[in-house]
């Protein structure tokens, strides 16, 4: 649920991933609950894997939270360094891309958009 953003997020995610498209948008209209224009329900989908989002036309008190992440497993370092630094460009780096006991290379961002994104190399 975004503020009026969703059609740059889902853009955004599109260019990252491989396999990935805009499923379908509905827009608000000219006397609909949201800002005309915005979305008002999408899918889209990332590597095979498909998500929706809206505009929320109500502001709300919150926003994403960390306590809900994307967990993408990736296939190359050369992945990983590039989704943690588009990803966290404009956002806020949770735990820095390294090694960890877990992890031969993991990285945890909140995006430009709030979205929480934990990256991994196995």
């Amino acid at each position: 649920m975004f503020d009026g953003q969703a059609e740059a997020a889902m853009n955004f995610y599109v260019s990252l991933f491989g396999n990935s498209t805009i499923n379908q948008i509905e827009r608000y209209g000219k006397d609909a609950a949201g800002k005309e224009g915005t979305v008002f329900h999408a899918t889209f989908t990332l590597n095979g894997q498909q998500y929706m989002c809206i505009d929320s036309p109500v502001k709300h008190g919150f926003t994403f939270t960390p306590a809900m992440s994307l967990y993408v497993t990736c296939d190359s370092e050369e992945q990983i360094d590039h989704l943690f630094n588009q990803l966290s460009e404009g956002g806020n780096t949770l735990m820095p891309l390294g090694t960890y006991p877990f992890s031969k290379r993991f990285g945890w961002v909140a995006d430009k958009f709030g979205v929480s994104w934990q990256l991994t190399l196995p």
